[in-house]
């Protein structure tokens, strides 16, 4: 059984941001971006201690063919993610995020 999803409105404009760079580059990849993640989440979703744990509670989720991670953390039946971040990025701009 799937778990509630809530995506908090930083992680929204994660999404945004990555999207609109990626379908720059090439119309069409933006497309494929988000059909990973979707998957990355579904997946946490079903199987909540699927991502690695990385900051207290927090998980890190590592989205297949984009180096794109996705950063959540869950209680009972709720997936919370708070941060699609490129795995590039600085720690220090997740980590605050999550603090």
């Amino acid at each position: 059984m799937g778990a509630k999803l809530v995506i908090a409105p930083e992680a929204e404009v994660d999404l945004e941001e990555a999207y609109a760079w990626y379908e720059s580059r090439r119309v069409g990849l933006g497309e494929k971006f988000l059909t990973s993640v979707d998957v990355c989440i579904r997946s946490v979703c079903r199987s909540r201690k699927t991502g690695r744990q990385v900051h207290g509670t927090f998980r890190r989720a590592l989205v297949r063919r984009f180096p794109y991670a996705v950063f959540y953390d869950f209680a009972e039946e709720t997936v919370t993610v708070y941060c699609i971040m490129h795995t590039a990025r600085d720690p220090e701009a997740w980590r605050e995020r999550l603090s």
